[in-house]
């Protein structure tokens, strides 16, 4: 069965109720978490994402990703980046035969409380770990790196 005709024929294997998996994973173990199309939980979960984790990358941009966490943790992830352009990542995943969904399933899809909110925190995520990159990466000619001010406040 396709995507499509699970979509069509609302089938369980396709209840955008079953997307409902990033928020609740950010959120944490709250019993209002765990509810499918919770606004709270939202919130809650883009406030951890900001406040309990270092960085969240994006599948997209996996080496670059890999990059900012060899930038910000050297001693943990030096030879990071070099590591994975050469493995041969046989631990990733593909897909062999992806059939693409039509655009009235997405278009349906798109419509659910459920993807919206998690597209949501998708696209909090994407701008959190954009934000992190162009601070700690510095492309020669684009960027400089993040420069603090100390200044001295004496007292009266």
């Amino acid at each position: 069965m396709t995507f499509d005709e699970c979509v069509e024929q609302n089938q369980p294997d396709c209840d955008p109720n079953n997307m409902w998996l990033q928020v609740p994973f950010f959120c944490g173990h709250a019993a209002q978490c765990w509810k499918p199309g919770n606004r709270w939980a939202l919130e809650q979960a883009k406030s951890n994402l900001v406040r309990y984790y270092l960085v969240v990358g994006v599948t997209e941009e996996m080496m670059d990703f890999i990059t900012v966490l060899e930038a910000a943790l050297p001693r943990l992830f030096k030879g990071a980046t070099e590591h994975y352009l050469n493995s041969n990542k046989s631990h990733l995943r593909q897909t062999s035969s992806k059939i693409p969904p039509l655009p009235e399933t997405i278009e349906k899809i798109q419509q659910s409380t459920i993807w919206k909110m998690e597209n949501e925190l998708y696209e909090f995520a994407l701008e959190q770990f954009r934000f992190i990159k162009k601070k700690l990466l510095v492309k020669e000619g684009n960027s400089v790196p993040q420069i603090f001010f100390y200044e001295k406040v004496r007292p009266k």
